[in-house]
């Protein structure tokens, strides 16, 4: 029986051995000491071993002391069994990562005797996890760094947030994580949220893209756009989510449509007051012409003369429509500045209760300027300093020479200028939206446009001139004009009651609206002239040819640039030159938006004049080309 019990135990352990054997796990059996007693083909193989190597050697020729070395008898009667990772060492010198699962072998009395540990070379599985791991670094740095607000959610929660979520609903991430999308959600947009959101969990489909309102957490409201997707997330179906902010865009389209409209009516403007200007231009040459058969001291002159500054505030109504309608080239002419900038402030303050207090001297140098469009940049910053004093209070308007050097500190050319200064007591402007103040479309206003201050920084410009504002909140706002001065002295034209300066200079007048072909055939005959008329570009021309052929050429042709139909005098200027090449022709227009108007000079023309005008304008210019050519 012991001979039979000892063969099937021999048995055993030799079924036992070559089962170990062929596993693909590393075993090996040491002492307490350290010594190996037994190790397996696969044990060997690993590290660069042959079994016959290892038979006998310290344990630690696999690696660096195990942590079991270290550990008191006592200590593994009560551990038993442990598993850990650790670096094992080839023959080679390498070392490669491995998994080790270590048991204490016991005598009957249950002291440790040994140590069975198995060996799994873990190098693919750490490859493996630092690719992972390296993958989610990228993704966590992309998802963090990421324009768009990305974010986790299930069952109402937020399981994840990135930063940019953080600064677009203005909550830090533990403040979101106890939140709900629909606390972020502008109330009416939330059943469109809540839709989404569901129909992702489930599965469902739903169009890419959606837009909804979020609510900041100080209540402002931003718009935004929001893509979802159902992704798993550790093991249970989630919602990701990416949110932009696409505020400024929805501002900016709203300010398109407005810059739209307000473009359309620019064009309207521009041709109502087109329209007034001829009328009006009949009308003060009338009254002009009036005044002239009267005398002075007379009732029917005073009233006359009334009715002529009442025209004159027509004009300047009409001068606002057109630079509300044009913003192009400058239409310059030299200038007084000082009654400029006091009409200017008026008009804009008629039925406000601001009062202004002037500090202009008239003694300003002249400039060479736009009247209009220098008009229009007073108004827009008078109005807006109104507009800061709801409550009412003083505007102080100031002006002064100045002259630029060339180390200043101001972006100007050094030379003579005029500095305009308006300055307010109202509510002032933030440091963060004063560099801003310039931009087109930027507003700090409801109702505003943008518009007002990026044109008047336009026109500056054009003028060669610089715009420039400081301001305080709660305070007021100072602004700052700097236009450059002409060096010469402004010498007007003078025309005196009945002086006669064109004598006998024969003009031909073209003109497609006949009551302005009278009332100017009559200030012409009055100043001297001999006229002739036309109401279209080809007429003019035919009889600009018969008179050169008689030998009784005219001396000067006035011409309206645009007739509607027909040949105008922008088209009509190179044929006229074509015929003549020292033609002198005036270019004359209700609009001002074209750049004939701002550069006569350049399409051939030798002088220009404004509607409406009056006998004094009209002469002016008459003088100034009749001069040249005598000159010429």
């Amino acid at each position: 029986m012991k001979d039979k019990d000892k063969t099937e135990e021999q048995l055993l352990k030799h079924i036992l051995k070559e089962a170990i054997d062929i596993l693909p796990l590393g075993i090996t059996i040491r002492d307490i000491d350290g010594k190996i007693h037994y190790t397996n083909p696969a044990e060997a193989i690993m590290h660069g071993y042959k079994v016959e190597e290892l038979m006998g050697k310290e344990s630690k020729i696999l690696g660096p002391r195990e942590k079991w070395s270290s550990m008191t008898i006592e200590q593994l009667k009560k551990i038993g069994a442990w598993k850990r990772e650790s670096l094992n060492k080839r023959k080679d010198g390498t070392t490669f990562p491995v998994q080790l699962i270590s048991y204490v072998i016991k005598d009957e009395e249950g002291s440790p005797i040994g140590l069975v540990t198995s060996c799994e070379d873990i190098t693919e599985r750490k490859q493996a996890e630092e690719a992972l791991q390296e993958s989610e670094k990228k993704y966590r740095i992309l998802v963090e760094e990421s324009h768009d607000a990305i974010y986790i959610y299930r069952d109402n929660t937020f399981l994840f947030v990135n930063e940019r979520f953080c600064e677009i609903t203005g909550y830090n991430k533990e403040e979101l994580y106890q939140m709900n999308m629909l606390e972020l959600v502008y109330s009416l947009d939330g059943d469109v949220v809540r839709e989404i959101t569901g129909s992702k969990i489930e599965g469902e489909f739903s169009p890419k893209t959606h837009e909804a309102r979020f609510l900041r957490k100080h209540g402002e409201i931003r718009y935004c756009e929001i893509a979802v997707n159902q992704i798993t997330y550790r093991g249970e179906p989630a919602v990701m989510g990416a949110v932009r902010d696409i505020t400024e865009y929805k501002e900016m389209e709203k300010e398109l449509r407005r810059a739209e409209k307000l473009e359309s009516l620019g064009i309207l403007a521009g041709g109502i007051a087109h329209d007034f200007n001829n009328i009006l231009t009949g009308i003060m040459g009338d009254i002009y012409l009036a005044k002239m058969e009267l005398d002075p001291k007379s009732e029917a002159y005073k009233i006359l003369e009334e009715a002529e500054t009442a025209s004159h505030g027509a004009k300047g109504l009409t001068q606002q429509l057109l630079t509300f309608s044009r913003g192009g080239a400058p239409i310059r002419e030299k200038s007084s500045i000082p009654d400029l900038i006091k009409e200017s402030v008026d008009f804009s303050l008629r039925g406000s209760n601001v009062r202004c207090e002037f500090s202009v001297p008239d003694t300003l140098w002249m400039l060479n300027v736009d009247k209009g469009q220098i008009s229009q940049v007073i108004n827009n910053i008078v109005i807006n300093a109104d507009q800061a004093m709801p409550e009412g209070g003083i505007i102080k308007v100031g002006a002064e020479n100045i002259i630029i050097k060339e180390d200043d500190v101001l972006s100007l050319d050094e030379g003579r200028y005029v500095k305009i200064t308006v300055e307010d007591k109202g509510i002032g402007i933030s440091k963060e939206h004063l560099s801003k103040i310039f931009d087109p479309y930027f507003s700090t206003k409801q109702s505003g446009s943008g518009l007002g201050l990026a044109t008047a920084y336009s026109i500056i410009e054009k003028h060669g001139g610089y715009i420039t504002a400081e301001s305080e909140v709660g305070v007021g706002s100072t602004f700052y004009v700097y236009l450059p001065a002409l060096k010469e002295k402004l010498e007007e034209e003078e025309v005196e009651r009945g002086e006669i300066i064109a004598r006998e200079a024969k003009v031909l007048l073209m003109d497609d609206e006949e009551v302005i072909r009278k009332v100017v055939g009559r200030m012409l005959k009055r100043l001297g002239c001999e006229v002739e008329y036309a109401s279209r570009g080809e007429e003019a021309i035919d009889k600009y040819k018969e008179a050169l052929k008689s030998g009784d050429a005219f001396d000067v042709v006035i011409m309206d640039l645009t007739v509607p139909g027909y040949m105008g005098g922008k088209e009509a200027i190179g044929k006229f030159i074509k015929i003549d090449p020292e033609v002198k022709a005036i270019v004359s227009s209700g609009y001002s938006n074209d750049p004939v108007m701002a550069n006569y000079k350049k399409y051939g023309f030798s002088g220009v004049v404004t509607k409406p005008y009056d006998t004094k304008e009209l002469a002016q210019a008459l003088q100034k080309v009749l001069k040249e050519k005598k000159e010429g």
